[in-house]
């Protein structure tokens, strides 16, 4: 589809070319390109959609990427990827060896900091404002963050340290009144009551209209008028108060005002940080997803004419058998409670508030604040269940290391998103809790092969009422049988045998269990049979299982979807430095490398780290062309065909 605009678009340069009225109606087309790029790639679609014209503005305004356009969180950018020199690239988004669909520093010089968790780009900001100083360089730093971002305490962390110093840098605040679910908190009802209110909008407009038309001596009186009146009006701007000059808010979809905002903003020259607040709506010009609950946050690839997805399933999600399980057991136990971050629907806890509304706590984008909230309540005799994706809790590990774990609280942690997540990239892989929670003395920890099994690990957790318990869950769907489930506790610490063999020992940790059955049939097709085993627990570990198997076995692989440092380096001190009986079977352990796994198709970022079928099969043969054993089911077979 030809655009008239948008096609003789491909660097920001590009836009000084084009009128006011033509920037509308490039608008328009870059907001469709963007709608139907993600129609076909899947992505974050409702927030690019509520900022393409703060977008175009903000490039038509500022020198990009000489001054520096720090997107906060990232998922917003589409836009500005396909202004950026990426149009024809934008299609690749989320793909393998594609565009991110983040803010990424080495995909482009526009892209001057990494974002994709929220609420730090006006930290960031501060940093780089600092070193232009150093090196006497004028060049503007703009930062965009969302209300929503303004839950987490890191943002205002930044803004007071901002406004203390005096830096002249531009922060603007895209007020869509949504975050991922919707913003919840003080501060969401200040920026909605208080800074939108018409009395407070039309007093201070009538007020610059007059200024801008008498001399300068009268101007500056009315300046005075307007800050008591906004005084009046509102008690004072919060921003104000940290030290920043306050405009707006303004229609941050009205080009006609952005431009000449923006152009004044840039040619002021004032001895305090700017803050602009502009009213966005997300999912802006696209009718399903103004209408969705969630304004297409997060969607796969859907049609186009009706929004609807084209990756529906009838398997349940991980995410969905948690918020049902936990829903189920809180019917019996009134102390159990759920708390979220700005994540409800993300975790399944949207299920758990339908049947519970009084005890689900979303906090917003607060881990820190929602981990300490917990072991509040677990002091209290309660039962608190915190769902945050593995990602995020990792923003929380001084609260779960000092408020939790020293202190021996019964918080139940929920964590969602354990693994690779395919598109979402490295910055949303869980790839590190079993390490880091490993490491805390008093810690359950537990990741389940399958969901009968999350069901039953959830259950667990209800009983553990004398130390912190966690378990971990993958993104996405899979098998349970509905007429055959195990709601029963589990023994603490205790794995299972899942199939009798010899030789070879596979020990599994969390939902790789599958891919381990698969490359046993592999093997089985050549006459190796190995024992495969179903660990549970990171910890504590099994260690009569451990020793079971090292007995009984010359070779053992263990897996598990995290980094080094985890189960597996918990097994290997166990047999070096507790275990009295010495072992020659040789281990191997299965975790993810040394490395940041860059976008892809969950089964390839897993082919990429060797814990496929085929992968583990093939460690299973090396092993023996390595050792050049003698066993008896081998056959002289120098080369399994996989």
């Amino acid at each position: 589809m030809s655009n008239k605009f948008l096609d003789k678009i491909n660097f920001p340069s590009d836009l000084k070319e084009l009128s006011l009225g033509n920037l509308e109606d490039l608008a328009v087309e870059l907001r469709n390109k963007t709608i139907d790029t993600v129609s076909k790639t899947g992505g974050h679609l409702g927030a690019g959609l509520g900022v393409v014209e703060l977008t175009i503005a903000l490039h038509y305004v500022f020198n990009t990427p000489r001054d520096r356009l720090i997107w906060d969180v990232g998922h917003q950018s589409y836009p500005h990827k396909i202004l950026t020199g990426r149009k024809n690239k934008i299609e690749t988004l989320r793909q393998k060896n594609g565009l991110y669909g983040f803010v990424k520093r080495s995909e482009s010089e526009y892209d001057p900091f990494g974002t994709a968790h929220s609420s730090t780009s006006i930290s960031a900001g501060m940093g780089m404002k600092i070193a232009k100083d150093l090196n006497k360089d004028n060049a503007n730093i703009i930062c965009v963050i969302g209300d929503g971002a303004l839950s987490a305490g890191m943002a205002y962390e930044a803004l007071n340290n901002v406004g203390a110093t005096n830096k002249q840098m531009i922060v603007i605040l895209n007020d869509n009144e949504m975050s991922i679910d919707r913003p919840v908190g003080a501060m969401s009802n200040y920026l909605t009551k208080l800074l939108s209110s018409k009395q407070y909008t039309n007093v201070r407009s009538l007020l610059k209209k007059i200024s801008a038309k008498l001399p300068t001596s009268v101007s500056k009186t009315l300046y005075k008028a307007e800050e008591y009146s906004k005084g009046l009006v509102s008690g004072g701007t919060l921003f104000e108060e940290l030290g920043f000059y306050y405009l707006g808010p303004i229609d941050g979809h009205d080009i006609q005002t952005l431009v000449p905002v923006l152009e004044n903003i840039k040619k002021t020259n004032v001895d305090k940080p700017i803050f602009l607040h502009c009213i966005t709506k997300k999912g802006k010009g696209y009718e399903p997803a103004e209408k969705s609950d969630d304004k297409f946050h997060g969607v796969n690839k859907f049609d186009l004419k009706t929004g609807q997805s084209l990756s529906l399933s009838n398997k349940k999600s991980y995410s969905s058998v948690f918020g049902e399980t936990l829903s189920k057991a809180a019917e019996s136990d009134e102390k159990i409670v759920g708390i979220t971050a700005a994540m409800m629907s993300g975790t399944g806890l949207d299920i758990f508030n339908s049947y519970h509304p009084n005890r689900l706590f979303d906090v917003g984008i607060a881990e820190q604040h929602a981990v300490t909230m917990a072991a509040g309540l677990a002091t209290e005799g309660f039962k608190p269940f915190v769902a945050i994706y593995s990602t995020f809790l990792q923003r929380a590990y001084d609260q779960i290391v000092h408020d939790v774990a020293l202190q021996k609280l019964s918080v139940r942690f929920a964590i969602d998103r354990a693994g690779q997540v395919g598109a979402d990239g490295p910055t949303h892989a869980g790839s590190f809790d079993i390490t880091y929670l490993s490491t805390l003395p008093n810690f359950v920890i537990m990741a389940p092969s399958n969901q009968n099994e999350l069901i039953r690990m959830i259950n667990t957790s209800v009983l553990i009422d004398d130390r912190p318990s966690a378990f971990r869950y993958p993104r996405g769907t899979g098998e349970i049988n509905l007429n055959n489930i195990n709601y029963d506790a589990l023994e603490i610490g205790k794995g299972v045998i899942i199939k009798e063999g010899n030789d070879v020992a596979i020990l599994n940790l969390g939902t790789r269990m599958q891919t381990c059955e698969e490359s046993i049939k592999l093997l089985n097709k050549h006459n190796i049979f190995p024992t495969l085993a179903d660990a549970r627990f990171a910890k504590p570990i099994d260690k009569d299982l451990i020793d079971k198997l090292l007995d009984n076995h010359k070779y053992l692989i263990t897996i598990e979807e995290g980094s080094s440092g985890g189960f597996g380096s918990s097994l290997l001190n166990y047999i070096n430095n507790e275990r009295i009986k010495p072992t020659a079977t040789k281990i191997n352990n299965l975790f993810f490398p040394d490395k940041f796994v860059d976008h892809q198709p969950p089964e390839e970022q897993y082919s990429e780290i060797g814990m496929t079928a085929n992968a583990i099969a093939e460690k299973v043969i090396k092993f023996f062309e390595d050792n050049v054993i003698d066993f008896q089911s081998f056959n002289n077979t120098k080369k399994i065909d996989l």
